[in-house]
């Protein structure tokens, strides 16, 4: 990835964290608190829709718990998970680990049937 992309990743990543980090969190709705967060943070990377690819990142709708985690926390894929894509650019992030029950309620939620 050019450097110039890669920096705007990162600092859109950055400012995501901030302005998710300042906005009121919804408490009894875990799935939107979700989507707050997803379009946060995520859509640096990820399109905006999450059944569609985005520009580095693949799409993620439907995606695990397990998936979630080992690809947030620990910049890792779960034991015998087949990438969608060959790179590794998603850096780990587990400043976001308590997040990820909302984030899979809101993947969840968005799984076409």
């Amino acid at each position: 990835m050019r450097s110039w992309k890669r920096a705007a990743a990162v600092l859109g990543a950055a400012l995501g964290f901030a302005l998710t980090g300042c906005a009121e969190r919804d408490e009894t709705d875990p799935a939107q608190a979700g989507h707050q967060l997803y379009r946060g943070i995520c859509i640096a990377c990820h399109h905006l829709d999450p059944t569609l690819d985005g520009p580095t990142g693949p799409a993620v709708a439907c995606s695990s718990f397990e998936l979630l985690e080992a690809r947030i926390v620990r910049g890792e894929y779960p034991p015998g998970y087949v990438p969608k894509r060959p790179t590794r650019l998603m850096p780990a992030q587990p400043y976001l680990a308590e997040r990820i029950p909302e984030l899979a309620a809101y993947l969840a939620s968005v799984c076409p049937e």
